[in-house]
């Protein structure tokens, strides 16, 4: 048996912020032959956040390669699906938090659809990274409580399209599913 038949895929992995779900995530994805593909949704919109990334590129390393995709996630999936290769998505929270800001509630939503849409055939190693907002507090105004809502609605549908999902607590995996 390969490894690729011994991990369930696709996996989703939520947890909240500093909580150790990335670095959870990449060990899912080191468990499979290297090269690894990391697909990063995050902007890099200053010096905080560029060394950020540089800290987590390093802690990578070289067999890892990055895949800047803030926006159109499904589609980039999708060629990455012909190169059978591991996949990392870090995260979708911040491809909703693009996604939201620059388009509608219902363009928003028919995106997470195209994702898991993509989901239920994605037939290649891939892990996807979700921050658990709904443990927080209810937001003050109106966009902090749509992107809470979308956050949360996104999650459900994408744990439902996926054959594992993973609670990150405090840097210990709690299995919830596969």
């Amino acid at each position: 048996m390969s490894a690729h038949s011994l991990r369930p895929s696709p996996h989703l992995v939520l947890g909240g912020a500093r909580s150790g779900k990335s670095f959870y995530a990449e060990s899912l994805i080191a468990g499979f032959a290297s090269p690894y593909v990391y697909v990063a949704t995050a902007r890099v919109l200053d010096a905080e956040m560029s060394e950020r990334v540089g800290k987590h590129r390093e802690r990578r390393g070289p067999t890892w390669e990055t895949i800047e995709c803030p926006c159109d996630l499904t589609a980039t999936l999708k060629l990455l699906r012909e190169r059978n290769r591991p996949v990392l998505v870090d995260c979708l929270t911040l491809w909703l938090t693009n996604l939201i800001l620059g388009s509608s509630q219902e363009a928003s939503e028919q995106h997470i659809e195209e994702l898991c849409e993509f989901l239920r055939g994605a037939n290649y190693p891939l892990v996807l990274v979700a921050n658990e907002v709904g443990f927080g507090i209810v937001p003050d105004n109106p966009l902090g409580r749509r992107f809470r809502d979308l956050a949360g609605l996104a999650n459900q549908r994408v744990a439902a399209e996926c054959a594992a999902v993973t609670l990150v607590v405090a840097g210990i995996p709690l299995p919830l599913k596969g």
